[in-house]
């Protein structure tokens, strides 16, 4: 446990280091390129660095509150991406009942499940259960114009912003050593955020192919690839924070990573739907909380069940 704690300092004082660093280029390029605000890149990236120092000091906090710390976070992060998510729906009037069972009784009851560890029930509670039964609801209101659409864009929204938000503090019920399942969180959310990052980066040095230009303009195949290569890099060298050797740390870095572009595509394409730039204005710089959700929201599923299932830690 001491050596589990004494692991996730490192890792919060090496981010510190990195945010102290980044501030201080960002200071350095306000002060000589955008004085008065006038460069709207170098004051979204200030933005986005005081976004970063914000949300890391939330993690950090949580990490260190231990369980209820973590599962607290993201039971509230939840909450934020279900409300954001269902502002975009086509939900009516007639749709009351079934979205305060959405938000008061099925978001609490997933987050509770993974609390108590009954893990043969929050699997499948709200694929099985609740994708069957709240359609009930809505239904049993008399209010059939679009059902099938709304039905659809609820079960959707609890699926994304519940069930897979859940499986993020869900790690820490793997049977890994007592404290070492918040480091295994700590790696699924610094491998694909710095692979956002680095594809980012990587797309504004050398992309020059869009990859689904419709979608997300700023992807490029040049920068996905270059920001998966070397987030896969620094996962692999963040083994020791896993029960994986280097060259499965290697594996799943990859795969989250995969998933985590995944992700940002499929969010991008039911943001373009709906005709909105961001999910939300919630943190500036970054949008809404299903912003920067979005790439761990389909990476934490697979990344739980693979490892749960491959190195039988469940």
């Amino acid at each position: 446990m001491d050596d589990a704690r004494s692991d996730l300092l490192t890792v919060i004082a090496a981010i510190g280091g990195v945010l102290i660093f980044a501030s201080a280029i960002g200071w350095v390029l306000g002060r000589r390129y955008s004085p008065n605000g006038e460069n709207a890149a170098i004051e979204n990236l200030n933005d986005r660095i005081r976004a970063w120092w914000v949300m890391t000091l939330a993690l950090s906090l949580a990490f260190l509150g231990g369980r209820f710390g973590v599962i607290a976070l993201f039971a509230l992060c939840s909450f934020a991406a279900l409300r954001e998510f269902m502002t975009l729906t086509n939900a009516t009037r007639a749709d009351h009942n079934t979205l305060a069972a959405a938000f008061f009784i099925v978001l609490p009851v997933q987050f509770w499940l993974v609390w108590i560890n009954w893990y043969g029930l929050y699997s499948i509670f709200i694929p099985v259960y609740v994708f069957l039964l709240l359609p009930i609801v809505s239904a049993l209101a008399g209010e059939t114009r679009n059902y099938l659409v709304r039905i659809a864009e609820m079960q959707w929204a609890l699926m994304i912003c519940v069930f897979c938000v859940s499986h993020v503090p869900a790690m820490l019920n793997l049977k890994i050593p007592t404290g070492r399942g918040v480091l295994l969180i700590a790696f699924l959310v610094i491998v694909v955020q710095l692979s956002d990052v680095l594809q980012y980066v990587w797309g504004k040095l050398i992309g020059k192919r869009k990859i689904a230009p419709k979608l997300s303009p700023s992807k490029t195949i040049e920068g996905f690839v270059g920001g998966s290569l070397s987030a896969t890099l620094i996962g692999t060298c963040l083994w020791w924070m896993t029960p994986f050797t280097p060259l499965q740390a290697a594996g799943m870095s990859l795969l989250i990573t995969l998933m985590g572009f995944a992700g940002g595509l499929v969010m991008s394409a039911i943001k373009r739907d709906r005709g909105v730039k961001d999910w939300g204005h919630s943190i500036a710089g970054h949008g809404g909380f299903i912003d920067r959700l979005d790439s761990v929201l389909f990476a934490a599923p697979i990344f739980f069940h693979v490892t749960r299932y491959y190195w039988k830690l469940g």
